[in-house]
């Protein structure tokens, strides 16, 4: 059996059962644009979820492997939805806004994030990139350095605890070989320009990697600048034939990022492109200051290894918001402009072994992760006199510490056809907030939470190129500390330790089929129940208070397929179909704010259908071609379904690469047209805003070309 082609699924948006069909017909693909890259593996090696390396088709959930060579050749290299696009269970919804982030859910997970991403564990190189009380950034993955993506989705991503409906873990390159440098450039449409620098080599035994960029976008709407500079170092080093140590560090800055905020349906329909009074009024913005360090040391004991992490980084960040005056009297208030210095670092340890055990093999791994962060958290007005978006009076001052401590363990045993995982977690998360501005009583407290979870898996070979598999897990996830942050009306009650987490209870049943020697198949469906949901209470004047609501259900499907059905062609398609509804009726806000949300309203901010197709056209001669569709149905933007849902859409990009090689020197070309037909379209929805400014429109057809050149010694 050849299991070499294309990849596992890794790499797709989406798009709807007639899209497709039109998508595959017109050649629909996404290619890594500059150059032709070697085909990739249809059953790659993976570590997220196994926690060991494993072969993805031998393993009982849904994990699939983005190869970064072929996302950086034809994409701009500055977020991560350039690569999640197309991962089937998951949505990406880029805002086109870079003082919020980009809003990423898997299987639901994560929908109701009004700015980074939550209910998702983000990692890079070991390191998370996610707090312990579940808010991460994605803006941190370097993707420029990145040799791969791993995502993993259902029961099994609850075994790295808090928030876990999924994990997005990110693995830089280890540099090898003759030193090199390169260097890069690209424009396009809105104003933006990418410029990018590196090295990487090795030499005496030592690895390094080195990478720095500056990209710049007046925005593709009115108010949305932004700078974004990023650097990334890494050194290698092998102590003896039994043991590797790895040093990173990496530094993320975006000075007075413009916010344009979200639109209501009649600006949106009005001028996609425009914003509403208050963000030029309030001059919302944002300024992002990130700095982390990690090392990684792994020894091997023959067939057993030791594996040990720490890391350390600081994180500011002020941000000026659109808060009138008015609800700012209030003595609870905290202002309009938030301000807070986190200090995080964390330190894990795992023991991987390896037995023989009656007739089958049997893997074991033991280890503990415990992380903290502390925010150092101010709160000022947003005004001083009849002066707007200006810092102004101190409203709030406190210390959010938050940590937890999480033991572990995971076995695999195989014997025959069969292969049996489990995996236990016991999660401590512990939040401690001490209050130093009394002036409106003292919020002081501290509140933790404890849960153990379980995962169990099977997967049965019917032959070498059929699997069957099925996996079931119990999960949680805490409120954030933005969630506990307000209580009572209007949020006027301080902090709201009353919170409890959610629970859910995961199932997926699936298959794994190679179709030949080059087409691989992925077949899952998964249902997830979920006890004390975290939702919307009330949300006005800046203020946004979190209540548990009762249970929610979603169920789905997802199909991937890959196939290099040619040596020039290769061909990708994923389709999600995903029922989340809440199921059961509770009521939100109180007196004549009161709604109650009835059972079987959908979730708000998840397409019940997304899918992606891509056709890659890899002819002799270092030339590459591709086009992709993807396809969004509509998606509800609060609870009850009654305002206006963004509709669904349907959009084609086109792509283009080329490469040469003139001795030690390579040079490579791209040229990029997204919304290929001018689709007007919502790119994301923020979800219960309390203005009704729900809506963020996508960019129109948009350009971008660029150039790359490396040199080797």
């Amino acid at each position: 059996m050849n299991r070499l082609s294309s990849t596992s699924g890794d790499n797709a948006p989406r798009s709807h059962p007639r899209c497709i069909v039109l998508a595959l017909l017109a050649g629909v693909g996404a290619a890594p644009v500059f150059a032709a890259e070697a085909a990739p593996v249809l059953n790659p090696v993976v570590v997220t979820g196994s926690r060991v390396e494993a072969e993805s088709f031998d393993l009982p959930f849904s994990v699939d492997v983005v190869d970064m060579a072929r996302v950086r050749a034809g994409n701009l290299g500055v977020n991560a939805s350039e690569a999640l696009t197309g991962i089937p269970g998951l949505v990406v919804q880029n805002r086109q806004n870079y003082a919020q982030d980009l809003q990423i859910s898997i299987r639901g997970f994560g929908a109701r994030s009004a700015f980074g991403v939550r209910g998702v564990k983000l990692i890079a190189d070991g390191i998370p990139a996610s707090n312990p009380d579940g808010q991460g950034q994605a803006a941190t993955f370097n993707l420029d350095v990145a040799e791969r993506i791993e995502v993993l989705r259902g029961p099994f991503s609850t075994i790295y605890g808090n928030h876990a409906g999924g994990v997005i873990q990110l693995f830089s390159r280890d540099p090898k070989g003759t030193p090199s440098v390169r260097g890069g450039a690209l424009a396009g449409s809105w104003g933006t320009t990418r410029i990018g620098v590196g090295s990487e080599g090795e030499k005496d035994g030592v690895g390094y990697l080195l990478d720095a960029s500056r990209f710049d976008t007046d925005g593709y709407r009115d108010h949305s600048a932004a700078t974004r500079e990023q650097a990334f170092a890494k050194l290698n080093f092998a102590p003896d034939a039994d043991s590797r140590l790895t040093l990173t560090a990496s530094g993320l800055r975006q000075p007075d990022t413009e916010d344009p905020l979200g639109l209501t349906w009649a600006t949106y329909r009005r001028d996609p492109r425009a914003t509403e009074s208050v963000a030029k009024t309030f001059d919302t913005r944002k300024r992002i200051d990130h700095l982390q360090g990690g090392a990684t040391y792994e020894r091997r004991f023959g067939d057993d290894r030791l594996q040990l992490v720490a890391y350390a980084g600081q994180r500011s960040v002020t941000q000026y918001q659109s808060i009138p005056a008015g609800p700012q009297a209030n003595p609870r208030h905290s202002g309009g402009v938030i301000d807070f210095d986190r200090d995080f670092h964390g330190v894990g340890a795992r023991w991987i072994g390896r037995r023989e055990l009656g007739p089958g093999k049997l893997t074991f791994t033991a280890g503990i992760d415990v992380d903290r962060s502390e925010d150092d958290r101010q709160g000022f007005e947003n005004f001083i006199g009849t002066t707007l978006g200006v810092k102004g009076r101190l409203r709030r001052d406190e210390m959010d510490t938050v940590t937890s401590i999480d033991p572990y363990v995971q076995t695999a045993w195989e014997q025959g056809a069969w292969q049996w995982t489990a995996g236990l977690r016991h999660s401590r998360v512990k939040f401690d907030v001490d209050d130093d501005y009394l002036a409106n009583g003292d919020d002081s407290g501290a509140l933790t939470f404890r849960e153990t979870t379980p995962a169990l898996g099977v997967v049965y070979k019917l032959s070498p190129a059929l699997n069957f598999y099925g996996s079931a897990a119990r999960g949680f996830e805490t409120p954030t500390m933005t969630e506990l942050a307000y209580s009572g009306a209007g949020g006027a009650a301080g902090f709201n330790f009353g919170l409890e987490p959610a629970t859910s209870t995961q199932l997926e049943l699936g298959v794994k089929a190679f179709v030949g020697d080059n087409t691989r198949l992925n077949a899952a469906i998964f249902q997830v129940r979920t006890d004390n949901e975290l939702v919307v209470e009330s949300s006005s004047g800046g203020r946004t208070v979190f209540k548990n609501a009762g249970t929610t259900l979603r169920r789905g499907v997802e199909l991937a397929l890959d196939s290099e059905f040619s040596p020039n062609w290769r061909a990708r398609l994923s389709v999600t179909r995903l029922q989340a509804i809440y199921d059961e009726t509770f009521v939100t806000g109180s007196g004549t704010a009161a709604k109650t949300i009835a059972d079987g309203r959908r979730l708000p901010g998840i397409p019940a259908l997304s899918a992606y197709a891509e056709l890659e056209w890899i002819p002799v001669g270092g030339i590459a071609a591709a086009l992709e569709a993807l396809y969004r149905s509509k998606m509800y933007v609060e609870d009850t379904n009654t305002e206006r849902a963004a509709p669904a859409h349907a959009l084609a990009n086109l792509r283009f690469t080329a490469e040469q090689k003139s001795g030690p020197w390579t040079f490579n070309e791209m040229l990029r047209l997204d919304n290929l037909f001018d689709r007007e379209h919502v790119a994301s929805v923020i979800v219960g805003d309390g203005n009704g400014r729900f809506y963020e429109p996508g960019p129109e057809r948009s350009w971008y070309a660029g150039v790359r050149a490396s040199y080797r010694f």
